[in-house]
């Protein structure tokens, strides 16, 4: 499974730490991570976690990522923009539990994190033993196990809900305001990591284009 890493400005700083937190938990598991920053509180690039939501559901549609971790102060900004864009089932995760409970009821494709409420003395701890119990067990195992059938199939029921509601990615993208768009893949470390794993063609051209 490949893992994409995104953070917005306020978080920047603590890119390293996410980052090197989450490979120790991907790699026990042979998964890769990329790492989309924000690398540092210095980027020239400054992503807000709307653009968060954006890049997320570029590089899940596009089929760049299997999943995304990404967050910001709260998490919850960075779990609403998340959910706003197609292609995208983003749960609000704090702790392990929450983790391990987010992929084995709901499966879903993402999770943000609150990467400044309640973190001190041992906020790197908390993310370590997070993502451990995110990669434990294959997604949608169910739990309780007797609840297995009846979360799945509401798993599925969410997802064909999606697709009514949400609009194609291509068409969101062509609606939303260009300077937006621009600004928020305007980075050629994106450009890098994103055309060449990039599986959705007119995708890449309309970004090309701007």
């Amino acid at each position: 499974m490949k893992i994409g890493l995104i953070l917005e400005n306020s978080q920047a700083a603590k890119n390293p730490i996410v980052y090197e937190e989450l490979k120790r938990a991907a790699d026990a598991h042979g998964h890769e991570v990329i790492n989309f920053g924000m690398y540092s509180a210095d980027d020239k690039r400054r992503l807000t976690y709307v653009m968060n939501g954006l890049l997320a559901s570029l590089v899940l549609n596009c089929k760049v990522v299997d999943f995304v971790v990404t967050g910001c102060g709260t998490g919850e900004g960075a779990c609403l923009a998340c959910n706003a864009f197609p292609g995208v089932q983003c749960g609000h995760v704090t702790n392990p539990v929450d983790a391990y409970l987010f992929t084995q009821v709901n499966g879903g494709n993402a999770i943000a994190l609150p990467y400044a409420q309640n973190y001190g003395w041992g906020g790197e701890l908390n993310l370590r033993y997070t993502f451990e119990k995110l990669f434990v067990a294959p997604f949608g195992g169910g739990y309780p196990v007797e609840r297995r059938e009846a979360e799945q199939a509401n798993a599925k029921i969410l997802t064909q809900v999606k697709t009514v509601t949400h609009r194609p990615l291509i068409e969101v993208l062509k609606g939303l305001d260009k300077d937006f768009v621009k600004t928020t893949i305007d980075d050629p470390k994106f450009a890098e990591l994103f055309y060449p794993n990039c599986q959705d063609a007119e995708v890449a051209a309309f970004l090309k284009s701007l």
